[in-house]
């Protein structure tokens, strides 16, 4: 298997791209971004809610969805773990690990921190070498409460990839930093005789850097996005409650012009396909497209599609979930998550169950997909958290 064979499979297997047909050249556009598992829902709660989480109530596992969420929370402090066998249709040991956690600092801010590894398993390579590829994040938080309705918050992350298959050539794993910048508004407020509560989040994550395995010669960009989210939390009683949340994102980084767009803006009558096409290779990794910056790439992103307004629509996609809960001990989700056809495809319908006592709390998601031959098909996800509170009173007794 060669480099550039490990480096296509694995795209499309975190990717989960399925395959088209001819006409996928001009049709089939999706956004291409590096260290793909930063956009992998690390936990099972938003899991099975669509991967729906800017605006749901606070939890530990707020750093990825909304790390602005947390000096609302309940609890002093907490730390979650979260495990997802991923892709377990094609291969059986790819896994992504999540740990967060956070502390609140007096009554109006908190700090907070989250480790991410993803492992891509053992990929046999010639000579009878076998390599480990594998990526991770590390990232911290501050949060803090602006007014009694409103919070802010900024994270920093480190990000690596190790991808490399043969140390004796020019490649090296990848490294990238990026930062977050994300808000939180709730508020009571009453429904007919119902006093509800409306969340509302925003978080833009992984503005940063590029990553490059080759010394800078060529990069990609991270999985910059900017995700809004809305949250209705209704109760029926003092013991039962149902909300409805609501997630939309786009990726702010540019797509990659077409071959159509490049053949229209340097035309060449009299040459042949092939090598225009090659032209175009060699464009896209100059200045093309390898050479927009991060920060141009963000502001591109809006207005870049070649299939211009209506394609960019196509580049936002989402989820919805709805969560039912008796007596703040035990939950029942359901949600949909939905991505163009022509810009991924991922299509499918999340349930899970969550079950609470005052120390920890343990939730379950199961993806059930609606695209033909989705390998994202039967996904589980598993996390255990802790209330630190609950622990220190316990060890009181």
């Amino acid at each position: 298997m060669t480099k550039n064979n490990i480096v296509v499979w694995l795209l499309l297997a975190v990717m989960a791209v399925p395959a088209f047909s001819q006409d996928a050249k001009t049709q089939f556009n999706p956004v291409y971004t590096g260290v793909t598992s930063l956009s992998i829902a690390p936990d099972a709660r938003a899991g099975a809610l669509g991967d729906v989480g800017a605006a749901t109530e606070p939890d530990a596992n707020s750093q990825y969805w909304n790390p602005a969420k947390y000096p609302f929370n309940i609890a002093r402090a907490g730390v979650s773990m979260s495990y997802t066998p991923w892709l377990r249709q094609l291969v059986s040991d790819i896994d992504l690990v999540n740990l967060a956690g956070f502390y609140r600092i007096g009554d109006y801010s908190a700090l907070s921190a989250s480790l991410t590894y993803f492992s891509l398993g053992e990929v046999f390579v010639e000579d009878a070498m076998t390599i480990k590829p594998y990526e991770m994040a590390f990232d911290v938080a501050y949060s803090r409460m602006l007014s009694e309705t409103f919070s802010a918050a900024i994270a920093l992350r480190y990000i690596f990839s190790d991808l490399q298959y043969d140390y004796t050539e020019d490649i090296s794993p990848g490294n990238a930093f990026s930062a977050d910048i994300a808000l939180y508004y709730n508020k009571y407020l009453f429904l007919g005789n119902r006093e509800c509560l409306l969340g509302i989040g925003a978080n833009i994550s992984n503005i940063g850097t590029k990553i490059s395995y080759d010394g800078g010669a060529t990069n990609e960009f991270i999985p910059t996005n900017l995700r809004l989210g809305a949250s209705l939390l209704m109760p029926f009683d003092e013991y039962n409650t149902l909300s409805i949340s609501l997630d939309l994102n786009k990726l702010l980084v540019p797509t990659k012009p077409s071959y159509d767009q490049f053949l229209q803006e340097n035309p060449a009558p009299g040459v042949d396909d092939n090598s225009r096409y090659s032209e175009y290779q060699a464009w896209l990794d100059g200045t093309g497209y390898n050479d927009i910056s991060p920060i141009t790439g963000i502001f591109k992103s809006f207005a870049d599609a070649p299939g211009g307004f209506k394609e960019e629509l196509r580049e936002i996609y989402g989820g919805i979930g709805l969560e039912y809960c008796y007596n703040q001990q035990f939950s029942l989700r359901a949600g949909y998550h939905y991505e163009d056809a022509y810009k991924g495809n991922r299509k499918y319908f999340t349930l899970g169950a969550g079950f609470r006592m005052s120390v920890f709390s343990l939730d379950a998601a199961y993806l059930i997909s609606t695209a033909q031959s989705n390998p994202l098909d039967q996904t589980l996800r598993f996390s255990l958290s802790f209330d630190m509170d609950g622990l220190k009173d316990l060890f009181r007794r």
